[in-house]
């Protein structure tokens, strides 16, 4: 009974009082989670302190009233909250509404905006480009390393003298180091302090990525140049004007259209017999990737793969291996990583699937309908303008998605509407100040609780942010070092990865530098040649650490002091990885077959389709809901290394149960493949010859 009238109590008190008060929807937000703390507190502890256990008795037994208790919830709505004391300081510090401000340089000079609008392949980066070459001075800003290393190149070769600037990357074409008056940078390194005559920034739709946004809306706000190129689709281009309203910057539009036609056909390809030279089978997945060049090479047909876990010296190698006329290689399968930074001589692009996984606004991964912008985006890799194909074609595998790809390209790209917004290092060491004892995960999850953003704006995703900042709580860093740490650009999916940035991390704390014979100890160099698939995932994993070491070498120069001896190594790992590569479908064939119980288990879980497509890609092909084919009952056998595989993500069930029907048909072949595989071992690894037992 006394618990039900305390309920009742607490009920009025803390509701009624916070009508009294004016708060945001956030503090709001704060002081109900307070109040049920606080219930929740008084109502199941044992023990309570004395004066609120007098205080609650006197109400319960009327000799007080309800407004008694109410200093007692501020004291425990404080306790769990601390930021409640600094309410108004911190608001100030995360208000985001008018990012124009943080960037005064930019302010006090009245730049020129040109937006060079058009689809892919129209020619419209090729313009700005040129204006970049003519200037005394410029930066080119882009999405990717690939792209950066292009126009690094291409400048170069021009006579116009350019460095190149990316996250792992310096290179000073001034044999002393000084920088020349142009610049090829991915977009985060661009420096917002630097005066330019032109700036480029390339692919701008990105501005409204849920996670890199933010770079996009730094550079195109902060960038200290006299003329802003700015390239990308024509939906952005009512969002670019409206923004730089608001810094009083007109906008003056180049519009472009595509310079090579591409066509819809009619039918789906339906089997990989009815490939031809110039296709390209675009997946969203690695399982479908290794599961189609394998069916691909057992037609007797060579294959290129390209995807985005591989280092860009692989992928610039097998794009050039696809592209080489003399090369018998004419099919190319690779995912939407050849959207941007590759030249493709493409002639038709098929679509194995239509969807794809992403990552939605609140960080959760789901599968969706690929989009108008990513379809067209991708189907504008087929007949480019400076390949041997003039004319693109785009169709798909299945034939009941063909209708759905019509669909999709038939719409019109969805105005871009927001820009992305990060919190910076400065703005959380204010934080700190005020919160001395909360984490650096909490700090930001604060933070994005009290910002105020306007209705240009969003704060972009911080879940990677806080994933690296939880795995190095305990490792005491301080507060700068640790941001810059968690800003690294790693791949959490990879085990091997998130336990060498936990070591280096660890080792840096200790103040003790990662000289090169410690690299060399952590990723056990020097490297064998992959011998099956797992083995080509570590090798990948191996690069990305590697990496990260170049990436933290240029934040920390003294901790990370052998940049050239680990970036020579990368090379060589590169070249290893592309050997793998080209050898991917006997490296399928390598990897044990075998299927346990556990991965029977993980295909009961997948959903049934109605029809299948042919034994030729019937059960390894994504059809176009997602959805996969179950596994057929059949041979279960013992096998570790295909049930961590499997719960890995790096084969399906079902990719699994194709290769072994194959290899129990092809054994034949499969042993002189093997045999001239065992040769170029031998040849490539020190005279060290190993022979596989079968």
């Amino acid at each position: 009974v006394k618990k039900l009238e305390l309920s009742l109590f607490i009920d009025q008190i803390v509701p009624l009082h916070l009508m009294h008060f004016s708060l945001c929807a956030h503090a709001a937000r704060l002081f109900h989670q307070a109040f049920i703390s606080f219930r929740k507190y008084v109502l199941e502890m044992t023990s309570l302190p004395a004066d609120l256990h007098i205080i609650l008795s006197d109400i319960c037994c009327g000799a007080g009233h309800i407004d008694d208790v109410y200093p007692y919830f501020m004291r425990h709505a404080k306790q769990i909250f601390p930021m409640l004391d600094c309410m108004d300081d911190l608001r100030k510090i995360s208000d985001l509404r008018v990012p124009a401000d943080w960037y005064p340089e930019a302010r006090a000079i009245q730049r020129k905006v040109i937006f060079h609008a058009g689809p892919t392949n129209s020619g419209k980066t090729y313009h700005a480009i040129q204006r970049y070459l003519a200037a005394k001075s410029g930066v080119y800003c882009g999405p990717l390393k690939l792209l950066a290393h292009e126009i690094f190149e291409k400048s170069n070769n021009a006579g116009v003298p350019c460095d190149l600037v990316t996250g792992e990357e310096r290179t000073f074409v001034d044999s002393e180091g000084r920088a020349a008056g142009h610049v090829a940078c991915t977009i985060e390194m661009c420096s917002v302090n630097t005066p330019y005559e032109v700036a480029v920034i390339d692919e701008i739709q990105m501005i409204r990525d849920p996670s890199r946004g933010w770079a996009w809306t730094r550079a195109l706000l902060g960038l200290c140049a006299e003329e802003i190129h700015v390239c990308g689709e024509p939906a952005a281009i009512d969002f670019i004007r409206e923004l730089m309203y608001s810094t009083g910057e007109e906008v003056e539009v180049h519009t472009y259209q595509r310079l090579t036609p591409f066509s819809i056909l009619d039918h789906a390809v339906e089997s990989l017999d009815n490939l031809r030279p110039g296709d390209c089978i675009v997946c969203f997945s690695k399982n479908d990737i290794y599961s189609i060049s394998r069916q691909i090479e057992a037609r007797g047909l060579e294959c290129a793969v390209i995807y985005g876990s591989l280092p860009p010296g692989t992928k610039l190698s097998q794009a050039k291996k696809f592209n080489n006329p003399d090369d018998p290689c004419k099919i190319l399968v690779a995912t939407d990583a050849i959207g941007m930074g590759l030249n493709l001589s493409i002639k038709r692009i098929i679509f194995n699937s239509l969807v794809k996984p992403n990552i939605n606004e609140k960080g959760e991964k789901q599968m969706e309908t690929i989009s108008t912008s990513q379809a067209l985006q991708i189907a504008g890799r087929a007949g480019r303008f400076s390949s041997k194909f003039k004319e693109g074609e785009v169709t798909t595998m299945h034939r009941d998605d063909l209708p759905v790809l019509k669909e999709i390209l038939s719409h019109t790209v969805d105005p871009i509407e927001t820009a992305g917004l990060h919190p910076t290092a400065e703005q959380i060491e204010m934080f700190a100040y005020h919160l001395p004892d909360a984490t650096l995960s909490n700090l930001l999850d604060i933070f994005v609780s009290l910002s105020q953003v306007d209705g240009l704006y969003f704060v972009c995703n911080i879940d990677d942010f806080k994933f690296l900042a939880d795995m190095i709580q305990h490792i005491p860093l301080n507060l700068r070092s640790r941001y810059v740490f968690c800003t690294a650009p790693i791949n959490k999916k990879q085990p091997f990865v998130c336990t060498s940035f936990l070591k280096f991390a660890r080792q840096f704390s200790r103040d003790e530098p990662l000289t090169f014979d410690w690299v060399c100890r952590h990723v056990s160099w020097p490297l064998a040649p992959p011998k099956n698939i797992k083995d080509l995932v570590h090798l990948e994993a191996v690069h990305d650490v590697l990496d990260l070491y170049l990436w933290l070498s240029y934040r920390f120069m003294d901790m990370f002091p052998d940049t050239a001896f680990v970036r020579q190594i990368q090379r060589e790992l590169d070249d290893i990885i592309q050997q793998g590569v080209r050898n991917i479908t006997r490296l399928i064939r390598a990897t044990d077959p075998n299927i346990t119980d556990p991965l029977q288990t993980q295909s009961n879980r997948r959903s049934q389709t109605g029809s299948n497509i042919g034994a030729a890609s019937s059960s390894v092909l994504t059809k176009t809901r997602g959805q996969r084919g179950q596994r057929a009952s059949g041979g279960v056998m013992d096998s570790s290394l295909a049930s961590r595989l499997v719960r890995d993500g790096l084969l399906t069930p079902d990719l699994l149960q194709q290769l072994q029907k194959e290899w129990s048909k092809d054994q034949k072949q499969e042993n002189a493949s093997q045999n001239a595989f065992d040769a170029q071992h031998h040849n490539n690894n020190h005279g060290k010859r190993k022979k596989k037992k079968k």
